[in-house]
């Protein structure tokens, strides 16, 4: 009897393997044919899902930023000989399509947003959509233009004035704060501690008019600091979208802090929303607040009807307002600043031209209206943006059957059919260090951004597709961006040179050359966004 049962359930149990195996094998078949054959890699993942992302990194489960880890070593473009390639799961995920392709990324972001071929699919943004729909992952056009239509008008250049100048006053708060002042040699082992902290101020500032300090980060109610709760938002946003309602009230003191974290950051931004729809609709707000916060409530306030946001969409709109300029300019700095470390010579040019920019000027004082005099300063914030793109990934779905042309310019049409519900991943490391657009991709040449250059027209005429993403949906914020990040470079190495903080060999009593400094330091790591590791600096006065 007993043996006749241990048959049972090992022929149910051989059933249900060969169930599953001739399933998977089904689905894996069916995903080849989706994408017409097109050569690339099998995994057991897609690498952007949920079983992708928590399984650890390996040579059979690539990663979410396989793109930049194995650029060198196994580079899926240069393995299958073409700048669009397929990433086939068999066991878990979508099939979808890879390109560092810029032909093809045009296609899909540019001219498939205009025909609604390809669209935004709903789990790209499912991280912000946490908070409420907004313009970042509105998946439908109407949709967008109704985010747009209110957050559009508050980027204006009242705004980016508001930003050089908010720029100006967190720098020196930073400098005295940090004791800089009587010093002559600094050192700063992680230069996001403080480029962090300074994005935060910065929109803290004109992104809610919020009158904090260096000195007095913005909080709620005394509770955790506002950059406390982003730094833990950033951290665990996998928990915060994966887990169940049940999962948040487990007894553990982590889950309680990413409790406590959220909280008060929806907290922070409902008493905000609701403090100035209330002094708007009081006729208390004289319309002269310039911070994006206000502009956005009014202009939501003024409209009627459907067109008029919601709590929940000014919340979520103001959320990717104040993740996009905090997180993403704080990387972008950072990588900048690491990368300027290694080049002296170019510090030097940013500064000759801040010179020339204020030459016969008594106090030496740059306004907003150098700004875009500054250009060796915007250049290089460029091209610390275009080797750490803080998005890595342009994600769109086929709205329907179509095509895309994988030829070359002047090049006999390939076209490559896609089915419905496909995904077509933009893989901006993949556009930014590919030799047909950036010659040298590994090198930090600024030069390369400079209005007047002419060793790539094609990039300088398409500046957009840095981190910026590209076409009709790039980032609004973009300008608010390079107005922040080119006042606070001028300033900083105007007044500090910048050197790699070397490590010693403590056995040894070697310091680590530059080389090995980049090696080590210079490296991507993925929260949210992508962003650089821990970058160690040394700031000296410049006399």
């Amino acid at each position: 009897m007993m043996m006749a049962a241990n048959l049972s359930w090992a022929t149910t149990a051989t059933a249900l393997v060969a169930a599953v195996t001739i399933s998977k094998a089904f689905k894996f078949v069916s995903g080849l044919k989706a994408v017409d054959y097109l050569p690339g890699l099998w995994v057991p993942f897609q690498p952007l899902s949920l079983l992708g992302v928590l399984a650890p990194e390996r040579s059979w489960n690539p990663g979410v930023i396989f793109v930049w880890t194995w650029r060198h070593t196994r580079n899926i473009y240069r393995r299958f000989g073409s700048d669009t390639v397929s990433v086939i799961p068999f066991f878990s995920g979508a099939p979808s399509i890879y390109t560092r392709s810029m032909d093809v990324t045009k296609q899909v972001v540019t001219v498939g947003h205009k025909t609604g071929a390809f669209g935004k699919t709903d789990d790209m943004g499912r991280a912000f959509l946490f908070w409420g729909p907004s313009i970042v992952v509105a998946s439908s056009q109407d949709q967008w233009r109704k985010h747009r239509r209110i957050a559009g008008p508050a980027f204006n250049n009242d705004t980016y004035q508001l930003v050089w100048n908010a720029t100006q006053k967190v720098y020196s708060d930073m400098i005295d704060c940090e004791g800089w002042v009587e010093k002559g040699t600094t050192n700063v082992p992680r230069i996001q501690s403080l480029t962090t902290k300074f994005t935060l101020l910065i929109i803290a500032t004109c992104g809610f008019g919020l009158p904090f300090s260096w000195g007095e980060p913005p909080s709620h109610d005394g509770q955790m600091s506002i950059q406390q709760c982003m730094e833990i938002i950033t951290l665990r946003n996998t928990f915060a979208i994966a887990a169940p309602k049940w999962a948040w009230k487990l007894p553990l003191p982590w889950v309680r802090q990413t409790r406590q974290a959220f909280d008060t950051m929806r907290a922070f931004m409902n008493s905000h929303v609701q403090a100035r729809r209330e002094a708007i609709n009081s006729s208390a707000d004289d319309d002269t607040s310039k911070d994006i916060l206000s502009l956005f409530v009014r202009a939501s306030e003024n409209d009627e009807g459907k067109r008029r946001l919601d709590d929940k969409e000014l919340i979520g709109n103001i959320f990717a307002l104040l993740f996009a300029g905090h997180e993403t300019t704080s990387h972008s700095l950072a990588a900048t600043l690491g990368f300027l470390s290694l080049h002296p010579s170019l510090q030097d040019e940013i500064v000759e031209q801040v010179h020339e920019v204020t030459k016969g000027r008594n106090n030496g004082e740059i306004t907003f209206d150098d700004y875009s005099r500054l250009d060796k300063a915007l250049a290089a914030f460029y091209e610390g943006i275009r080797m750490f793109p803080s998005g890595v990934y342009l994600i769109r779905e086929a709205k329907q059957d179509t095509a895309l042309n994988l030829s070359g310019i002047d090049e006999e049409p390939k076209m490559l059919p896609v089915k419905k519900g496909t995904s077509v991943v933009v893989d901006m490391i993949g556009v930014h260090y590919n030799p047909r657009y950036f010659p040298d991709p590994e090198e930090f040449k600024p030069a390369r951004w400079y209005a007047n250059s002419t060793s790539n027209a094609y990039i300088v005429d398409g500046e957009d597709h840095t981190g910026f993403s590209i076409g009709p949906r790039s980032c609004l914020g973009k300008r608010f961006a390079t107005t922040e990040a080119v006042c606070f470079l001028v300033l900083l190495l105007r007044d500090w040179r910048v050197e790699p903080l070397l490590s010693v060999n403590v056995s040894t009593g070697e310091r680590e050359t530059k080389e090995e400094w980049r090696e080590r330091v210079m490296q991507a790591k993925m929260t949210l966004t992508m962003g650089v590791r821990d970058v160690p600096l040394t700031f000296t006065k410049r006399v």
